[in-house]
């Protein structure tokens, strides 16, 4: 379990202006308001004036500051959360991206890979790692979310849940690799495809059946992460990215697409990933993720030390296109104020929201509510129970809340 954190105080003597959080600049200003309790905690000995003391020379690969250590939560062998409350802008770095490994993480040599492309199509090929490079590139920044992320919120999850625990199954990157559509092309669609079974390398060979259209209009076959090769928990030496779709669709270690005219019933689309509606019928090959947003500062583990001026920041997203708009309740969703976007706003990504709260001391409950170029209004966990039953489970995108205590100490509070 990550530690808490906890919200510092302004130095004395300063001052958070209401003109200077209004102007756009409250990023600022809370970088210095919102100190981790890491950064607080004592750490390495330092030299009272670092001018008088030759500093370390420059190592071939950057660390981070010996002040700083964001972790992954890691409560069992499969998952790890991103600490997204320790991050800033929109950008996960890459050993800090969410992982969900049923199977363990294969090691793969990057000189032996293969992405084999077969089924209903005029010619079979296996493509090399190098050929996939030699074909134009293409980069994009998009979020991935588990279907099964927030699922402990609809269960009732304790009041002392951190952010990273109930929303840390989604992680946004800049990706880096060849469309899909420039490798069909290559081998020729074959007449009456219509589906794929994207096969990944792990020992649990995890399946998806993934429709042609899909591969075609946006998906990507990614070999780099934030510039870099994909670390081996993301896919190394190459993956399958589908833009706003379901996690686990977006095939890891990817080692051969084979086409069809019908899905191929894997067990991840059987057994599992099969949910349940309220009128007792079952959605089978549900992709898209709908809008949802977050808060994470202030959120479960932090105390707020004194009342006055905050900021109220978070992170939206949607697999329909672009957030464009995020409000924010101060008092469990009677009344809402608009946030402000962060840019870039980019579709299927992740966007920053910044909201500045003004804490009077008393009480508060504090939500976020997202809204998408498509519509879309992130719904209250009620709305979901109404629409879905109460044993839905995956895809969770309901209104969570925050509850600040007279002590500044913030809780999870069912929404």
């Amino acid at each position: 379990m990550a530690n808490s954190d906890k919200i510092a105080s302004p130095r004395r003597g300063s001052r958070l202006s209401r003109r200077l959080l209004l102007a756009g600049t409250a990023g600022a200003a809370a970088a210095v308001a919102f100190a981790d309790r890491a950064g607080a905690q004592t750490g390495p000995s330092v030299p009272d004036d670092p001018t008088r003391v030759p500093g370390q020379p420059v190592a071939p690969v950057g660390m981070r500051s010996p002040f700083e250590h964001p972790v992954r939560l890691t409560p069992a062998p499969v998952p790890a959360f991103t600490p997204l409350e320790q991050l800033y802008g929109i950008i996960t770095p890459s050993d800090l991206h969410y992982v969900i490994a049923r199977g363990g993480i294969p090691a793969i040599d990057p000189t032996e890979y293969g992405l084999l492309i077969h089924g209903m199509v005029n010619q079979p090929t296996s493509f090399s790692l190098d050929d996939l490079k030699r074909f134009p590139s293409v980069t994009r920044t998009m979020f991935l979310e588990c279907a099964g992320n927030t699922r402990t919120a609809w269960k009732g999850a304790p009041p002392e849940s951190t952010v990273q625990e109930l929303e840390g199954w989604t992680s946004t990157s800049e990706w880096t690799g060849v469309p899909v559509a420039t490798l069909l092309k290559e081998v020729g669609i074959g007449a009456g495809a219509s589906w794929a079974l994207a096969e990944g390398s792990d020992a649990g060979a995890l399946s998806r059946s993934i429709p042609v259209d899909k591969l075609l209009s946006d998906g990507l076959v990614a070999y780099g992460q934030n510039g870099e090769a994909l670390r081996p928990e993301q896919g190394y030496p190459a993956r399958l990215l589908l833009p706003g779709w379901i996690g686990n669709t977006n095939v890891k270690w990817l080692r051969r697409l084979k086409l069809g005219d019908q899905p191929f019933m894997t067990r991840y689309e059987t057994a599992l990933y099969t949910f349940p509606e309220a009128d007792g019928s079952a959605v089978q090959f549900a992709f898209v993720l709908e809008a949802k947003s977050a808060i994470t500062r202030p959120s479960g583990g932090m105390t707020i030390p004194e009342p006055g001026f905050w900021e109220v920041t978070g992170l939206a997203w949607s697999g329909r296109g672009r957030i464009t708009r995020v409000e924010v309740s101060a008092d469990g969703g009677q009344t809402w104020g608009e946030a402000a976007l962060q840019e870039p706003v980019l579709s299927i990504s992740h966007t920053r929201f910044r909201f500045p709260w003004t804490w009077d001391g008393g009480e508060a409950v504090l939500q976020s509510r997202a809204t998408d170029e498509t519509g879309y209004v992130q719904p209250t966990r009620s709305q979901l129970v109404a629409a879905r039953g109460t044993d839905f489970g995956e895809m969770f995108n309901g209104i969570i809340g925050w509850h600040v205590a007279t002590d500044g100490k913030v809780t999870y509070v069912e929404s």
